[in-house]
């Protein structure tokens, strides 16, 4: 399964296997999912029109038709906590047209995939924010959509259900098309085979990692200041860390101008230094 997204003038391709990171600055609406959703109901009414492209090399009408086949899980967790998770499982089947067997069985699965079983009769009110996202997570797969759109998956949670979440997520892309719109960087670096930079709803690259990060190199520093400098260089340099060293700090800029007036080493560049690069305004 292969499929081809236009953002602009920019296509996108992603097939079966492939988590596609979309990274945006905090704070800002998720431009792709926009577009989507924009295109979807375009769809329903007028003739094809720029935007999404071909999905399953079929046209822009089947597409249209097949959406619920596309799964959109946002990131606000809007669940009934009086529910117990088995019956919200059933209830969301139900409303996806599963039948009773299928249901059963599909359901079982799932909850055994998103390792809730022992949580089934529970309610969802008394589920930590990482169960609620797994939650989330195997209802949006119960129909087995073939392209699975996550908006920040793991927003709000502690490091051990990050994880939890972030290896989940590597599992179920393995025969399905996953696309995650976030800000933390950290956790694409794990998951994404291939990120997507959008910034003011334009597609400014798309590359894996690697490669976006070889793009800095020669553009991130470490320079040994006194605590006196330190001022000067947030006003003036995109900061991505900073440590302090007994007298002193040790200070990670990332920058097209080094400073002249103090001595530096060139670092290894990361995602997180990249996300500075182009989304940080005004220096």
């Amino acid at each position: 399964m292969a499929s081809l997204f236009r953002i602009g003038q920019h296509e996108v391709r992603a097939a079966a296997g492939e988590d596609l990171a979309i990274l945006l600055p905090r704070g800002k609406p998720p431009e792709f999912i926009a577009v989507f959703a924009e295109i979807r109901d375009q769809l329903r009414q007028n003739p094809p029109c720029s935007g999404l492209a071909l999905v399953h090399q079929q046209n822009h009408h089947v597409l249209a038709v097949r959406l619920p086949q596309r799964v959109f899980q946002p990131q606000q967790q809007g669940l009934y906590d009086d529910f117990t998770l088995n019956r919200f499982l059933w209830y969301m089947a139900a409303l996806k047209g599963l039948k009773k067997k299928e249901a059963k069985e599909k359901i079982t699965q799932l909850l055994e995939t998103v390792n809730l079983t022992d949580a089934a009769h529970k309610k969802l009110g008394s589920f930590s924010g990482g169960m609620k996202q797994r939650a989330l997570i195997a209802q949006a797969l119960l129909n087995n959509p073939e392209i699975l759109i996550l908006d920040e998956p793991t927003a709000g949670l502690d490091p051990k259900e990050r994880i939890r979440i972030r290896n989940f997520i590597s599992e179920i892309a393995e025969d399905k098309i996953v696309l995650i719109s976030t800000h933390v960087v950290s956790d694409i670096e794990f998951i994404a085979k291939e990120i997507i930079l959008l910034k003011k709803g334009q597609l400014i690259s798309h590359d894996s990692p690697n490669k976006l990060t070889k793009e800095l190199e020669n553009k991130v520093f470490e320079v040994e200041i006194q605590r006196e400098d330190l001022k000067y260089f947030q006003d003036n340099y995109r900061v991505s860390n900073l440590c302090h060293n007994d007298n002193s700090i040790i200070v990670r800029i990332v920058t097209d101008n080094p400073p002249t007036d103090f001595q530096y080493t060139t670092a290894k560049p990361t995602l997180e230094d990249l996300y500075l690069y182009i989304f940080e305004q005004g220096i």
